[in-house]
């Protein structure tokens, strides 16, 4: 199987080196596929220079670029249950969910085909009848794409098609976890019509992702990860001073005040902390409730846990599937027993669910901890599995405090009856997306990111395509005159 895509071509890597694909639901290898080294990146990024200084794509249109993402999105639509499917065998996530993000990939390629033609740039007052000034947008060049394993199609989907609509070439790159759909998705873009060199694919681990970000032929990496892969790229990336888009993951505040509604408000932090089993960057891990039905809170949040049902993610009745790798779950065991050796108490799960069914893969029960204080690694580190730790406050200021009391600042959500109270918290919390009275949505047209170590620029909205271009100032003197500058 030819799994890598430079230049035009499906290759296998000159290494000769594969790596297993496994379902972590059962642990069992669902394919191999090929380890690019360091001869396939440096093809891919000529390939993509030279798509970009020589080929077709620099002369095409934002129109024509509308156009190929358009017969994208049909194409996603058109194959939306194999790659539903084939994201769930992948992930470990419900095909539910698996569904949803496909859905959600679909939207984001429409809406950057939509966005694509409609910013031609601006005219510039330059107080002269005789000079028209404009300030137009130019493609930065090749760009390293490289997204995380927890929603490999979507979050690759929020780099490809902007940095395709704004005219660039790109090389990318999924986690070595989860690299199916983006194998189907490149081969979309081939069918789409996308020319020969504009889009690359390497697969392996974070070497390859190492030897693409210090590749001099790069203009701009995206990556989408852990803080400190995002602290290497940045250093590496200084080097030549190219541009860097991060984000890089949150201990995410969920602030549920005593005049919410209780049951909505309940039903809500379930889904923040355990949909895909917590392995979500905006995850409402920390629940921040007020004293006068904190308890009361917790018991019922407790109870409903235990009862979430984990299993098979293609059962149509499971809730949550399985973590991504057995690694990955003895990390997230690993702030458990600290969180219980730190004083944090247990309420719910804790423990690998029981049964045939669970031996081979990679499960864990949704897990409440109670009686957390802000010094706890299990309350302060992003854990990224289905833990969600308990906080209680008493006064408004009180719950700003806590809910900022981070080196993070992605996402953070406030529950109150309170307009005026709902609107005061949003503001002063300091993350990227504010959620009232809801978690989790996140729309194509609206900026993600976040604050402090959560990353640096943003992705989606208008501003998710202006990561992927470069302003440059046109003045055109339209009636020149000697200036008679020189007297000589």
């Amino acid at each position: 199987m030819k799994d890598l895509h430079i230049d035009g071509i499906w290759l296998d890597a000159s290494t000769g080196t594969r790596s297993d694909v496994l379902n972590p639901a059962t642990g069992e290898v669902v394919v191999t596929v090929a380890e690019a080294g360091k001869a396939e990146v440096d093809a891919a990024v000529r390939a993509a220079r030279r798509a970009f200084d020589e080929g077709p794509w620099r002369q095409t249109t934002a129109t024509e670029r509308g156009t190929l993402l358009r017969k994208v999105a049909d194409l996603l639509v058109r194959d939306r249950e194999e790659l539903a499917r084939t994201e769930s065998l992948d992930t470990g996530k419900t095909l539910g969910e698996g569904g949803i993000d496909i859905d959600d990939v679909t939207n984001v390629f429409r809406y950057y085909a939509d966005l694509a033609d409609k910013d031609a740039g601006r005219l510039v007052d330059a107080g002269s009848a005789t000079v028209v000034s404009r300030i137009v947008h130019e493609p930065v060049g090749v760009c390293a794409l490289i997204a995380p394993w927890n929603y490999p199609l979507l979050q690759m989907s929020w780099k490809v098609a902007p940095a395709l609509a704004a005219g660039n070439t790109v090389v990318l790159k999924p986690s070595e976890v989860t690299p199916l759909t983006t194998i189907k998705l490149v081969a979309l873009l081939e069918e789409a019509g996308t020319p020969a060199g504009v889009v690359n694919l390497l697969l392996g681990d974070g070497r390859v992702g190492a030897a693409m970000v210090e590749h001099p032929g790069v203009d701009l990496v995206s990556f989408t990860g852990g803080y400190a892969t995002g602290e290497k790229i940045m250093t590496a990336a200084a080097k030549g001073v190219r541009r860097v888009a991060l984000e890089l993951g949150g201990k995410n505040p969920n602030v549920v005040f005593a005049d919410a509604d209780y049951d909505t408000a309940l039903d809500y932090a379930l889904m923040a902390a355990f949909v895909h089993s917590g392995q979500v960057c905006s995850a409402g891990a920390r629940l921040i409730v007020q004293d006068e039905i904190h308890d009361r809170f917790v018991a019922d949040l407790a109870a409903r846990a235990e009862k979430i049902r984990v299993g098979d993610p293609l059962d149509p009745a499971t809730e949550t599937g399985a973590l991504v790798s057995a690694q990955h779950r003895a990390k997230v065991e690993g702030y458990i027993e600290s969180a219980l050796a730190e004083g944090a108490t247990l309420r719910a799960g804790g423990k690998r669910p029981e049964g045939p069914q669970y031996e081979n893969g990679f499960f864990l029960r949704p897990t409440v901890f109670s009686d957390c204080t802000r010094d706890m690694a299990v309350v302060r580190e992003e854990v990224f599995g289905p833990v969600v730790t308990v906080e209680r406050f008493t006064e408004e200021a009180d719950a700003i405090a806590l809910a900022n009391d981070t080196e993070y600042g992605l996402a953070g959500a406030v529950w109150t009856s309170d307009a005026s109270r709902a609107q005061r918290v949003a503001g002063a919390l300091r993350h990227g997306t504010v959620w009232i009275n809801d978690y989790h949505p996140y729309l194509p047209q609206a900026e993600w990111g976040g604050f402090g170590k959560s990353g640096i620029g943003r992705e989606l909205g208008p501003s998710g395509l202006a990561e992927y271009q470069e302003s440059k100032h046109v003045y055109q003197n339209i009636d020149p005159v000697p200036q008679h500058w020189f007297k000589g």
